[in-house]
């Protein structure tokens, strides 16, 4: 079980507010969608390499499709690394929020 989805709701919570506590239900859609993403970019990225080692060893690759597959792998590499950056920058602002 995914430690967002096995929360328990604190027992310091008044009885008519623990009802209405509910676990986001598009938490694990939302995980599938980046760990997919994540996994589509590693795709990119090792196409991109086996490309450029055909390429490299004399193969009959086409140097400008070679040369499309690693910007794509560059460009989505460089906007999952922007994701993160702006994830961890939300944590970090939530974890200073004063309660």
């Amino acid at each position: 079980m995914h430690p967002i989805q096995s929360l328990q709701i604190p027992m310091m919570l008044p009885p008519n507010l623990a009802g209405s506590v509910e676990t986001p239900k598009d938490a694990a859609s939302f995980k599938n969608f980046l760990l997919d993403s994540i996994r589509e970019v590693n795709a990119m990225q090792q196409d991109a390499d086996k490309a450029v080692e055909n390429l490299a060893s004399g193969g009959d690759a086409n140097p400008a499709e070679v040369l499309t597959a690693v910007q794509k792998a560059d460009i989505a590499f460089r906007m999952m690394m922007q994701i993160r950056n702006k994830m961890v920058q939300a944590y970090n602002e939530i974890q200073n929020i004063r309660v």
